[in-house]
């Protein structure tokens, strides 16, 4: 189970905000990996027009998502920022991702990132996300470079 302070201190580290906020909470983190979810609400704006009368999240969302998760958040942990105080950067410089399924409005999709290496403030790692029904809706190998202001 999650110890709920380090989940709040990895949280109110993140960079982002509504709305572009799109982790949920975390349930598992240690030095190797990272587990979180997040459920698309049918109000978020970029449903409207994607598609018309059949709205699915859009990729680049998706891999916001995971972003968000599997490698910002693991890195906060990892470097243990949240005792810095410090504005955090994360730079996606390097994605390879695979996209299976779709993602419609309010499927609560998981996210699990495993390291491959931290070095020098670079996270490599991979991440999966994945459906309410255990299918894989992606799978990636994502490189973040994190500079700290």
């Amino acid at each position: 189970m999650m110890d709920p302070i380090l989940e709040n201190n990895i949280l109110n580290n993140l960079p982002y905000d509504d709305p572009f906020l799109f982790v949920d909470g975390l349930t598992f983190v240690d030095n190797d990996e990272i587990s979180g979810f997040y459920t698309f609400n049918k109000e978020q704006d970029f449903y409207r027009g994607h598609f018309k009368n059949k709205p699915v999240t859009p990729g680049v969302i998706l891999l916001e998502v995971m972003g968000q998760i599997g490698m910002v958040s693991h890195a906060i942990f990892l470097l243990k920022l949240y005792e810095l105080k410090k504005v955090i950067m994360p730079i996606i410089s390097n994605i390879e991702v695979d996209f299976f399924l779709p993602v419609k409005p309010e499927e609560k999709l998981t996210v699990t990132g495993k390291k491959i290496y931290l070095r020098n403030n670079l996270l490599r790692s991979t991440v999966q996300m994945i459906n309410p029904n255990g299918d894989i809706i992606a799978d990636s190998n994502m490189l973040v470079k994190i500079i700290l202001k």
